[in-house]
C-alpha cells in the first residue's frame, strides 16, 4: 500500500545523492590538479570560475528548457552531456580547452540545482523535502570513497590528478541511468513568458531602494570573495601543507554542514534573521583567523576547526539570507529575487572571489631554487581582515525589519 511512496523517496534521494557527488567528487580537488599541471595566477582562477560563469548562463539555460520539457528528460539529457564533458576534460593537457569543457560542463550542471530540487517537490509533500535534500549532502561527503579507495586498493593518490573528472563524468553516467526511472514531471511553464531580464531576477534590482535590503545584496557579494579563498582554492593549500586525504579532508566541512542546516530553522526562531546571519558572518572571521593561527603556532587542529565550521557559515548566513529574501519581497518577485541572489553570490561573487583571491597567493608567491613556495599565513591574514571588515559593515548597516512580516 505504501510501496510507491516509498519507491518515490527512494529514487528521489538516490537522484539527489548522485547529483551533488559527481561534482563533489572533482570540484574539490580541481585547485591541487590545476597546481599540478603547472598553472598559476589569471588562468588558474578562470578555470576555477567556470562554476560562476556557468551559474549566471545556467538560469537561462534551465527556464529555456522548463518552458519546453519534461524536468526529469532535461535532467537525463544534462547529465549525458555533463559526463562527455567531464570525460573530454579529464584528457586535456592545454588550459584553454580544458576551462572550454569544464565551462561546458557547468553549464550543463548548475542548472540541475533547481531541477532536482523541482522535482522532487512536486512528487513529495514538502515536509519531507529537507529529508531528501540532504542526501545531496551525504552524496558530497561520500565522495571522498574514491580517493579514499584508490589509496587503500590501488596504492595511488587521486586528489591532485585528472582522475577525479573520470570519476565524476563516471557518477554522472550512473545518474543518467537512474533519471529514466525519476516519475514524469512535465513541463511547468509552457504557458508563461519571461524575460532574460526575469529569469536572472534583475526585476528585483528595484528592492535595491530599500536600505537593508541593498545592504543584505552588497554583503553578499562581498562576503563571497573571502568565502571563495576556501571553496575554490582550499585544495591547493591543503596539497602544499602535505594533506593526503585531500578530498576526505574537505569533506568533513560538508558532513557538519548536514547538522548546522538542521539548526538554522531553530536559530532564526531564537535570534532572529539578523543574528543568525551575524553568527554565520563571525564563523566567517573565526574560520580565517583558524587557518592563521594554525599556521603561524603550527597547530593543525585549527585548521580542522575551520572546515567543520563551514555549515554555520553556509546554513546561517547563506541560508538564512534566503529565508530573509523570502519574507522581504512581495510574494511576486519572491523567486527573482531568490535568483538574483544566486547570482550575486555564486555567480558574480565567486567569479570575482576567484580573481582577487588568486592575485593574493600570487603577491604571496616566492620561487626559491625554482619552486613556488607560497606565504599562506599571509594570505589567510589577509583574508581574516577582510571578513571581519564585511562583519562590520553588516552589523552597522543592516537593520532587520520583517519580524513580524509573513506570507
Amino acid at each position: 500500500m505504501n510501496s510507491k511512496p516509498a519507491k518515490s523517496f527512494f529514487l528521489l534521494s538516490l537522484m539527489h545523492f548522485l547529483q551533488f557527488m559527481l561534482f563533489a567528487v572533482w570540484w574539490v580537488p580541481l585547485a591541487a590538479y590545476l597546481t599540478n599541471m603547472g598553472m598559476t595566477g589569471t588562468t588558474k582562477a578562470l578555470i576555477l570560475s567556470s562554476m560562476a560563469i556557468g551559474c549566471m548562463a545556467s538560469p537561462i539555460v534551465g527556464a529555456f528548457a522548463d518552458r519546453h520539457f519534461s524536468s526529469e528528460k532535461i535532467l537525463r539529457v544534462l547529465n549525458i552531456l555533463i559526463a562527455v564533458l567531464l570525460f573530454f576534460a579529464a584528457r586535456q593537457t592545454e588550459p584553454g580547452l580544458l576551462f572550454v569543457f569544464l565551462l561546458g560542463a557547468m553549464i550543463a550542471y548548475m542548472p540541475t540545482w533547481g531541477l532536482t530540487s523541482a522535482i522532487a517537490m512536486v512528487h513529495s509533500p514538502a515536509e519531507q523535502f529537507p529529508r531528501i535534500r540532504v542526501f545531496g549532502s551525504i552524496g558530497w561527503v561520500v565522495s571522498g570513497v574514491f580517493s579514499l579507495a584508490a589509496v587503500k586498493w590501488f596504492q595511488v593518490d587521486i586528489d591532485g590528478t585528472n582522475i577525479p573528472l573520470y570519476c565524476g563524468s563516471a557518477v554522472a553516467l550512473v545518474a543518467a541511468a537512474v533519471n529514466f526511472s525519476l516519475p514524469h514531471t512535465p513541463a511547468s511553464g509552457k504557458s508563461e513568458k519571461g524575460s532574460i531580464l526575469d529569469i536572472l531576477g534583475f526585476r528585483s534590482l528595484r528592492l535595491m531602494k530599500d536600505r537593508s535590503f541593498a545592504v543584505f545584496i552588497v554583503v553578499s557579494f562581498l562576503a563571497m570573495i573571502p568565502f571563495t579563498l576556501y571553496w575554490s582554492y582550499l585544495s591547493q593549500f591543503l596539497q602544499d601543507i602535505g594533506f593526503r586525504y585531500i578530498t576526505i579532508t574537505v569533506n568533513w566541512g560538508q558532513f557538519a554542514e548536514m547538522f548546522f542546516l538542521v539548526l538554522v530553522p531553530l536559530m532564526l526562531k531564537k535570534f532572529g534573521v539578523r543574528n543568525t546571519m551575524i553568527f554565520g558572518l563571525g564563523a566567517l572571521v573565526i574560520r580565517y583567523i583558524s587557518f592563521f593561527l594554525g599556521g603561524a603556532y603550527d597547530m593543525t587542529w585549527l585548521y580542522f576547526l575551520a572546515i567543520l565550521i563551514h555549515g554555520i557559515i553556509y546554513g546561517f548566513f547563506f541560508v538564512g539570507g534566503q529565508v530573509y529574501i523570502h519574507k522581504k519581497v512581495p510574494a511576486e518577485l519572491n523567486a527573482q529575487a531568490q535568483g538574483f541572489i544566486f547570482f550575486v553570490t555564486f555567480g558574480l561573487g565567486l567569479l570575482v572571489g576567484n580573481f582577487v583571491n588568486g592575485k593574493i597567493i600570487e603577491v604571496f608567491t616566492e620561487s626559491v631554487d625554482g619552486v613556488d613556495i607560497i606565504n599562506w599565513t599571509s594570505v589567510w591574514g589577509i583574508t581574516a581582515v577582510s571578513s571581519l571588515v564585511v562583519l562590520a559593515i553588516f552589523m552597522a548597516l543592516f537593520r532587520n525589519d520583517i519580524v513580524d512580516v509573513e506570507k
